[in-house]
């Protein structure tokens, strides 16, 4: 997982905490008192009155709302960031409890699942190995493959699928689409999951290898040269927070 979907999932979890929460003016103060920020830092971020981060702590105003909660959560982010995100690197080390962020670039849920041939259309993508016509796709996983080849242990490959194995596998820094394959062959052998369909991204001949096990395997295979930001872009904008 990239810094930037570690920071927003530790984002999603400090928000979802302090809108469940009985009294979630404590919890936005537990969470300010973490990050070690006063409120005058605090409301200075959010251009507000320290009273204000005040009121909201002791219960004396409202509760804001869940758009106001990401801001403050945001801001407490921003504002450790900037003193180099010690409080950060030390969340993320407790909810990352795997070496496979290293290689992935980004992981999300569809809010409806997408079947593979829209898929492959949002991608602008070629179909080199067909699958079903029922197939669905529920998220989406795009990964580094020389980082996962290098970095991951083959154990924690399985981690891909996040919260469903009905999730595309976008493989990115491909050469001829060998390793990929490869590398859910080798995942098979310690889960029986497998991903609704794989994604070469940046070629447009895949290796022979390749083909064959997608063939075996009876797994999609797609290919697409689209920039990388204009398939996160489109991806993301269907999608809604899933990791891990």
């Amino acid at each position: 997982m990239s810094r930037r979907n570690v920071v927003e999932q530790i984002a999603v979890r400090i928000a979802g905490e302090i809108i469940v929460a009985d009294r979630p003016g404590e919890a936005i103060k537990k969470w300010r008192e973490i990050f070690r920020i006063s409120q005058t830092q605090l409301a200075s971020k959010l251009n507000t009155s320290p009273s204000v981060i005040s009121d909201y702590e002791s219960g004396r105003r409202k509760f804001p709302g869940a758009r106001f909660i990401r801001k403050l959560v945001y801001a407490l982010i921003e504002i450790d960031m900037e003193r180099g995100g010690l409080v950060v690197d030390a969340i993320a080390r407790q909810i990352t409890d795997n070496l496979l962020w290293l290689a992935v670039l980004d992981m999300k849920d569809f809010s409806k699942p997408i079947d593979l041939y829209k898929f492959s259309e949002m991608l602008s993508g070629e179909i080199v190995v067909e699958g079903s016509p029922h197939t669905l796709i529920y998220g989406y996983t795009v990964v580094d493959s020389i980082r996962l080849v290098l970095d991951v242990p083959a154990h924690e490959y399985f981690k891909l699928y996040g919260s469903t194995s009905q999730r595309a596998a976008i493989f990115t820094n491909v050469s001829t689409g060998r390793s990929p394959l490869v590398a859910i062959k080798s995942m098979m052998a310690i889960t029986p999951l497998k991903p609704s369909a794989v994604v070469l991204h940046g070629i447009k001949n895949v290796d022979v290898l390749a083909v064959e096990i997608a063939k075996r395997e009876r797994l999609p295979l797609l290919t697409t040269v689209l920039p990388l930001k204009d398939i996160l872009n489109r991806l993301q904008s269907d999608a809604r927070y899933a990791y891990p």
